[in-house]
């Protein structure tokens, strides 16, 4: 009869000593367990060991990491009327888990709900060419509009970025002739602004030349060594300069003094 009493009693200290073990309880670096106590909330531990009353104690074990989230593509229509597809990667973590346990019932879902609608609100309210070439600001208001409604639930957003635009096929092709456009222009506008300079350097040469007639016969000289360079059978037929001052002279007079009279 002892024997049997004594062999309950071990039992049910084996029992005992297995329900002991059972409250132990070992948190990653990573991760925060939220304890309850009776249904309420009671503390944050971890990480490494510690221990949980068996039947009065249990718990929800939160990742801390940075958690990447692929948002899937959303259609959505620019300010001036454009529709274009866009996706966005979303970089959280955790930062107060008892505020991502007590606050919302599914945190990683309710980050995603507020991604995808950031997204297509902050999309809305610019233009398609703010859209693709302003990125990094529509990034930083996407990055703060998320981060300012998922605050509440102790999760902190890094970053937010978009990862591709797509635009519509006929939208593309509108695109391509402007850019087509604005090159034609910008070679248009170079051509001119290289002949207006060559013009003011002709314009001063010769402003140079007209006053030292000296300048003017070397010039001379240069081209006719140059023409002569080419080997060719063109005829060269050399005028004195004092030709063409006495020429101007005459025809300086006859302005002066008005046209000649007509004989006959």
């Amino acid at each position: 009869m002892l024997d049997g009493w004594m062999l309950a009693a071990l039992g049910v200290a084996g029992l005992l000593f297995v329900i002991a073990l059972s409250g132990i309880r070992v948190a990653q670096e990573y991760q925060r367990g939220v304890v309850f106590r009776l249904g309420r909330f009671h503390s944050v531990r971890g990480p490494g060991l510690y221990y949980l009353l068996p039947f009065f104690e249990w718990q929800r074990v939160t990742d801390m990491r940075t958690v990447t989230v692929n948002v899937e593509p959303q259609e959505t229509i620019t300010r001036d009327s454009v529709t274009v597809k866009v996706n966005a990667v979303l970089w959280y973590r955790v930062t107060e888990p008892f505020k991502a346990i007590l606050e919302v019932a599914d945190f990683e879902s309710a980050v995603y709900q507020v991604a995808l609608t950031s997204l297509r609100s902050i999309i809305g309210q610019h233009d398609l060419d703010e859209v693709l070439k302003e990125r990094e600001k529509i990034n930083k208001a996407l990055r703060e509009n998320v981060d300012r409604d998922t605050d509440p639930w102790g999760v902190t957003v890094e970053m937010v970025e978009m990862k591709d635009v797509e635009i519509p096929q006929a939208m593309q092709r509108a695109m391509a002739q402007e850019a087509e456009a604005v090159r034609e222009k910008r070679a248009r506008l170079i051509k001119a602004g290289a002949e207006l300079e060559a013009a003011e350097k002709l314009t001063s040469a010769a402003e140079l030349m007209a006053s030292n007639p000296l300048a003017l016969e070397l010039r001379r000289m240069q081209m006719i060594a140059e023409v002569g360079a080419e080997q060719n059978t063109t005829t060269i037929v050399m005028m004195p300069s004092e030709f063409m001052t006495i020429a101007k002279g005459l025809g300086e007079a006859v302005t002066r003094n008005g046209a000649p009279a007509r004989i006959g």
